[in-house]
Formats: structure tokens, sequence, C-alpha cells
């Protein structure tokens, strides 16, 4: 199963403009560099990157057929994303195992969210030929 690791904002990510700023931010990036490397040698990590904080982003509401945008920063800190890995587990405890192991990755108190994929067996034949077909075409234009 694919699940999402979501590493959750805190004031100070979302305050910062660059993370290297931050006391400690030093060591805090080489342990978070050392347990990427322990999850792509298990084969656990497909993907991750970390996000700029939400002053950089924008949002784009829908109504209807109508479209708006606002321009970051946003407001409510604890529901905004700092970071996130894609992982490859067999299952949920797998990946809270996984996730125990993980380096605090901020400076402060912090949350990971765990979220499982929806997979092409969660959907209709039609509907999961069609998602399947989009990947391979997204995997050749990546080769």
């Amino acid at each position: 199963m694919r699940v999402m690791v979501i590493v959750k904002a805190t004031k100070e990510s979302e305050a910062e403009d660059n993370p290297f700023d931050v006391p400690g931010a030093a060591e805090m990036f080489e342990a978070m560099g050392k347990y990427n490397e322990e999850l792509v040698r298990a084969g656990i990590m497909l993907s991750g990157d970390g996000l700029k904080p939400s002053k950089f982003g924008k949002r784009v509401h829908f109504d209807g057929t109508k479209r708006s945008v606002t321009d970051g920063p946003f407001a409510e800190t604890k529901e905004l994303v700092a970071g996130f890995w894609i992982w490859q587990v067999r299952s949920m405890d797998e990946a809270i195992e996984w996730a125990k192991r993980c380096p605090n990755p901020m400076p402060g108190p912090s949350d990971l969210e765990i979220r499982p994929i929806w997979e092409s067996t969660d959907f209709s034949p039609e509907i999961a030929a069609q998602e399947e077909a989009l990947r391979a075409e997204i995997a050749n234009r990546t080769k």
C-alpha cells in the first residue's frame, strides 16, 4: 500500500524564509538525510520533498464555474503542510513504525500525519484502467 506521510507545518516553519537560519537546522537536516537514506535503502520511500512556507503559495477557490485566487500566507498553521513523503509499505502498522523512527522534523513539537493513497484497485475496472494508463504515460515521460 502507498501512503502519504505529511509533515505538519509549525509557526516556526511558516516564519522562515531560509530553513537553515533556524538554530540546530544543520543537525536536523543531517539527521533527516540519514533517515531518508534508510527509507530509500529499505525500498519504502518513493518520493518526498519539503515545501516553502505558505506565504510563497496560492490557493485556488472553486464555486461552481467561478475561480478565485488567494495569496498566502494562510492563517491556520496547524492545517498546513511543510513537507511530505510517499511511501510503499505493507501496512499502516509498518508506516507507523517507520514514522516513529523519524527524527523530529521541526525544531520544537511537531506532527506527522499518515494517509493511505487511493489505489486503482479501489475503483471500478474502467476507472482503474484509465488511472493505470495515465500513470504509464507519466512514467514514460520521466524516463
